[in-house]
């Protein structure tokens, strides 16, 4: 091992990284790729909880591929981004249809499952094979942006590339679990996106945003444009049974395959809302109450939901279907539910402070 990046970070990672992660126990190629999915803009913290019940429920890829999406999509609500959920649900059909249930060790045919890119696959290859793979997730961007002060956002293809190169040329040959393992600990826990702590950072000798003392300069930021505002009814509808009325939301897009609440076009004013229940889904509902409305905001608008709770007469207008349940409140939180939708019918008045 000649590069004294990587001799570095490693016997700073001999002291001070995590050894210790519940994906490092029995480790294999299927626990690295679901701990490695979870942990796409998610912090450690909040994926370990979410790891272990996942675990304990699919403790194998074929157990996943075998589930129905809604018993992966409830394991993974509250951890947003649930288009990972569905790839992952994808993607382990696929690896038991064409691989036999094995993971390949193969770049290729990693990226070629559904949801996994060159960061991941090389995580796979490295973490769980332990063969020379290199990875490039957001906390080891923000490293090499800062040790060769490349200029500009990661989002940029030029700057991308850039990065691609100083990582491959950092990877070593030997301990490539390690030094993966070492190089995302560095980010996430030394060389951090607000006031890293660089006098305790192995790599300060070389680090060119440190000598600058410009550490805020890298990794560019990306060029900020104003999140678009929306408004939706979302209605809490209720029989006479004690059921609630939930629809699955198209598969692509917010909250894509989640149950969710009906939602009625925000020009409906509060005193329209059982005519337009009436109308849209068939309902003869009573009296709404509103309940305080809050804002949920989503990676590209802000969304403005006002509640409304409306006991129903009769439901028999509106039946059950593939996209569409009556469900008491306990049936219903064991399907996949945005966190929003979860708060809402569990504890309603404190939805507004989500």
């Amino acid at each position: 091992m000649t590069d004294r990046f990587a001799e570095r970070l490693l016997d700073w990672y001999d002291q001070h990284g995590r050894h210790n992660l519940p994906w490092h126990h029995n480790r294999n190629a299927y626990r690295v790729w679901v701990s490695e999915i979870m942990l796409q803009q998610t912090q450690v913290a909040t994926v370990i909880p979410y790891f272990q019940a996942f675990m304990a429920r699919f403790p194998s890829v074929q157990s996943l591929a075998d589930a129905p999406v809604d018993d992966v999509l409830s394991h993974w609500s509250g951890l947003g981004y649930y288009a990972r959920a569905r790839n992952l649900h994808k993607a382990a059909i696929q690896v038991c249809e064409q691989h036999s249930g094995e993971f390949p060790a193969d770049q290729e045919q990693l990226e070629a499952l559904s949801g996994i890119g060159r960061s991941t696959a090389a995580a796979i290859i490295a973490q769980a094979f332990g063969e020379r793979a290199t990875i490039l997730d957001g906390n080891v961007k923000r490293v090499l942006a800062r040790y060769h002060a490349v200029p500009g956002w990661p989002g940029q293809t030029a700057v991308l590339n850039q990065l691609w190169q100083h990582a491959e040329t950092h990877t070593p040959d030997t301990r490539v679990r390690d030094y993966t393992q070492a190089i995302m600990d560095l980010g996430a826990l030394v060389c951090t996106r607000s006031k890293p702590d660089c006098d305790h950072c192995p790599l300060q000798p070389g680090c060119k945003a440190r000598a600058r003392n410009e550490m805020r300069l890298y990794p560019g930021s990306k060029p900020k444009k104003d999140k678009p505002e929306k408004t939706t009814w979302m209605l809490i509808l209720e029989d006479t049974e004690g059921r609630v009325l939930l629809e699955r939301r198209p598969p692509t897009g917010i909250w894509g395959g989640l149950w969710s609440l009906p939602e009625l076009d925000p020009a409906y004013g509060a005193e329209e809302l059982q005519e337009a229940c009436s109308r849209e889904l068939g309902l003869n509902c009573h009296t709404p109450e509103l309940i305080t409305g809050f804002r949920h905001t989503f990676s590209h608008y802000h969304l403005h939901i006002q509640p409304a709770r409306l006991p129903v007469n009769r439901a028999s207008a509106v039946a059950d279907a593939d996209n569409r349940r009556w469900l008491h409140r306990d049936e219903a939180l064991t399907l996949g539910l945005p966190a929003p939708i979860r708060t809402l019918l569990t504890e309603p008045e404190q939805a507004r402070l989500l």
